[in-house]
Order: structure tokens, then C-alpha cells, then sequence
């Protein structure tokens, strides 16, 4: 496939992204399928659509001094300029005369020689007279923001919440490629095992720096072999695998996983009770418990079992005090894993950082009474705002003076991460170790 129609089939998907709301990932996915993309052409497609994305409002700002008239442009007009921008400002590999030609090939097809010609000279002029300076804008923050194109209320709540110095370093490496990382599952394979299989289908990994049963991807896609096929390891983040080491079930534990889906935890806590005791996996879709199944059955791990359920009406379905350890990774708005959908920067807003602190107390205040005394209530979000984190702690426990802050998470959690923990919580942030940024906090049940 030439790289021209991989331009074309980035626009498309960009502007499905723009209009639809569409996930990236997803998207991306379904297209390198469907135009069986492989090689040079997948990692391009993947490279155009990621980067443009992850540098939109930067983007935006470098072409806003050449375009007239930006209100009336095609949405389609200005997303092409945006792609071709990004390959001539980011992308070395890429010689800018094949950007511009390509650029102008397009628009020719989808408009009339009117936008082709200024879609010309509009990257024409771009290339003779260089990029615009940021050095206009005075405001630290707004400067912040567009430099490394994160909306400016974001922007404004981490410098608020975390000081300028940490924001700068937190959106930095949120434009950072993602790593692979997976999990091996220790139950049935050694990591040893797992290494050497890899290796046999051209795969290169090396050791985590955070979980003892992770491995980095050097080289290759682990998620399409064999290995993984027969149920030896999970793609999974290695902060997200922490959050099981944070549960700390002891074999024969009956554990409840209130917000499963897509059931990475749920298979981790499993694994951890090498085939005893149980999971009870919930999620309120039917489409996302069948998810849930789909890994367990690759994994083969007989103690779970999945359940359509709103986990903030379990009441009724479960007895009090049935659960030795209950975990809430709860619904959040994300910001930790923006290397990996860089769309949720431009679609979520304050006003829904308040709706999921809600929930995110509803679900803590409806599976509560479902702990047994002495047990573990461990609530987690892939995100790094206080007000989904450590907030919705302290409001759940100003209510529930029955529970009081686990300190003998420390010792659950690798040593490389284990000096961060306070009043048994953990902020992970994307600059700390490169992985994502995730939350966890560990509650324990008075027995008295």
C-alpha cells in the first residue's frame, strides 16, 4: 500500500476521531485490519494519527498566522493541514516536499482546485518562513499548555494541585510513545518459560522495573503470537499491575472486583490465588463481562466469575461481610493514560471530574458493608486528579470512621515504588518510571 492512501485513511480516522468522538485506539486498530497495514505503513498510519492528535493545540497555534479564514474551513481542510504539519515539524524520516504533494493530492480528490491551491500554499509558506515563536506568550501557564498542547483548564488544575514544575513534567511525558508491558501469568508459566517462547516468535523483551511478573516489549507485538494465544501473559501497564500486589489476596481469599472490565485486575488477583479461593468480577455491560470471560478462558483460571451487575447496587445480591478483600477500580476521567488515548485531554471536562468523584464515592459507599472486618478495600484510577483520588478518600472515610488507612501496604508493594506510599495511598505519575499514571489507595476494616 502506498503511503499516500495511509495519509488518506489517517484523515479518515482523524476526522471520525474529531466528529464522532471515536477512540483512537480502537479506530487505529480497525483500520490497520482493515486495510491489512503491516511494517512501515501500520507504524506510519499509527505515528500520523497518534501525533497529530497528542499535538493538536500546538499544531493548531503554528498554522493559525497563515490560514485567512480558519472559522469557514472544512473540518476535513483543516485536519489534513494539521497531519501534514505534524509529519513536517515532528517526523524527520518523512522529506517535506512528499508531504506538501501528498497533502495537495489529497485535497485535489476531496475539494476543487480552489482548496488544493491553498492547502499548497498554505504549507508552502510554512516551509519559507519556519514555525511562529512561543516566546509571545507571557501567561506560564497558557505558554504550558500550548507547548505541549494540553487544554489550559487542565493545565491550570495540575499547576494548581502539583506546582508548575511537576505539570510541565507530568505533560511531557504524557506525549511520550507508550511502552508494551506484560504480565506473565504465574500460575502456569515461569517468566523464564514466557521469555523463551517469545524469543522463539521474534519477540524481545526484557525485565519491568516495577513488577516482579512483568516484561517490557524491545521488539515486535507480544499481543499477536502464539504466547499469547495460549494464555502465558496479559498486555497490561506495569502501574496497573500494582494494583493487585496492593489487594494482597492470601490463597482461599474470596475477593470481589466491583469495576472489572476489561478484567486485566481481575485475571492479576486470580493468578495471585493460584487457583483458589474467588473473584467475583462485576461490570454494568453485558458486552464488557463478555470481555472479562474472554481472559479468563484464554488464562485459564478456574476462580472467577463474571457478572453484568451496577456495582453500586450489590446489596441485594451479596450478604454483608462476605468478602475478605474488595477492590475499586473505579470509572474515572483518565489523565493518566493520555500516551495511550491522547483524545481524552480534548473530550473530557471539569464538569465530568465532578460526576465521577460522585460515583466513584457511591460505589466505595455501596460495596463497603460487603467487607469483612479486618479486610482490605482498595479503591484505584488510572488517573492523577486529587479530586478523583485522594478527595473521595477522605470524603468516604470522614463517613466511615470504621475504616482507617492500610499501612501495611508498603510491604505488599515492589520495593521501587514502596517509598512513595503515604497514609497507605500512592500517586504514580507518568514522568515517575514512564509507565501509566494510577492512583491506588488501601482502606482496612476496623475489627472493633
Amino acid at each position: 500500500m502506498s503511503k499516500y492512501n495511509v495519509r488518506e485513511i489517517a484523515l479518515d480516522i482523524l476526522l471520525s476521531i474529531e466528529k464522532n468522538q471515536a477512540f483512537s485506539n480502537l479506530l487505529l486498530n480497525k483500520n490497520i485490519q482493515k486495510h491489512k497495514l503491516a511494517g512501515k505503513d501500520a507504524g506510519l498510519l499509527t505515528e500520523i494519527v497518534y501525533g497529530t492528535i497528542q499535538r493538536k493545540i500546538t499544531l493548531d497555534y503554528y498554522l493559525q498566522p497563515f490560514l485567512k479564514n480558519p472559522v469557514k474551513m472544512q473540518a476535513w481542510v483543516k485536519v489534513l493541514l494539521r497531519l501534514s504539519l505534524y509529519q513536517i515539524v515532528y517526523l524527520d524520516r518523512v522529506p517535506e516536499h512528499a508531504v506538501i504533494y501528498e497533502a495537495v493530492e489529497i485535497a485535489k480528490k476531496r475539494g476543487h482546485r480552489g482548496i488544493s491551491s491553498m492547502v499548497n500554499g498554505v504549507l508552502r509558506n510554512v516551509q519559507r518562513q519556519g514555525i511562529p515563536s512561543l516566546g509571545s506568550i507571557k501567561d506560564p501557564v497558557e505558554k504550558l499548555a500550548v507547548e505541549t498542547s494540553h487544554p489550559l483548564w487542565l493545565v491550570q488544575r495540575w499547576a494548581d494541585q502539583y506546582g508548575l514544575d511537576k505539570t510541565r513534567q507530568i505533560c511531557e511525558a504524557s506525549l511520550l510513545p507508550p511502552k508494551q508491558t506484560i504480565r506473565v501469568n504465574t500460575s502456569r508459566f515461569t517468566l523464564e518459560e514466557v521469555i523463551e517462547k517469545l524469543a522463539e516468535e521474534g519477540i524481545e523483551v526484557k525485565r519491568g522495573v516495577l513488577a516482579p511478573e512483568a516484561l517490557e516489549v524491545q521488539k515486535g507485538n507480544a499481543a499477536h503470537t502464539e504466547a499469547f494465544r495460549r494464555g502465558m501473559f496479559t498486555v497490561q501497564d506495569e502501574s496497573s499491575m500494582l494494583v493487585a500486589h496492593a489487594v494482597g489476596a492470601a490463597e482461599g481469599d474470596k475477593v470481589l472486583d466491583s469495576c472489572a472490565a476489561p478484567g486485566g485486575k481481575t485475571t492479576h488477583i486470580a493468578e495471585k490465588l493460584y487457583h483458589t479461593g474467588a473473584v467475583v468480577s462485576l461490570d454494568i455491560h453485558d458486552h464488557k463481562v463478555k470481555l472479562i470471560n474472554e481472559q479468563v478462558e484464554r488464562l485459564q483460571l478456574p476462580n472467577v466469575t463474571a457478572i453484568a451487575m451496577d456495582s453500586r447496587q450489590v446489596n441485594g445480591h451479596f450478604g454483608k461481610e462476605s468478602f475478605d478483600k474488595i477492590l475499586v477500580d473505579a470509572p474515572c476521567s483518565g489523565f493518566g493514560v493520555m500516551r495511550r488515548k491522547p483524545d481524552l485531554k480534548y473530550t473530557k471536562t471539569e464538569q465530568d471530574i465532578l460526576q465521577l468523584a460522585r460515583i466513584q464515592l457511591q460505589i466505595l459507599e455501596a460495596v463497603e458493608p460487603l467487607l469483612k472486618k479486618g479486610g482490605t478495600l482498595i479503591y484505584s484510577t488510572c488517573t492523577i486528579d486529587q479530586e478523583e483520588n485522594k478527595e473521595v478518600v477522605e470524603a468516604f472515610l470522614k463517613h466511615h470512621p470504621d475504616f482507617g488507612p492500610d499501612d501495611t501496604l508498603t510491604n505488599r508493594l515492589p520495593q521501587a515504588v514502596s517509598e512513595k506510599v503515604k497514609d497507605g495511598q500512592i500517586q504514580l505519575f507518568p514522568d515517575d518510571f514512564q509507565t501509566d499514571g494510577f492512583y491506588i489507595a488501601c482502606l482496612r476494616k476496623k475489627v472493633q
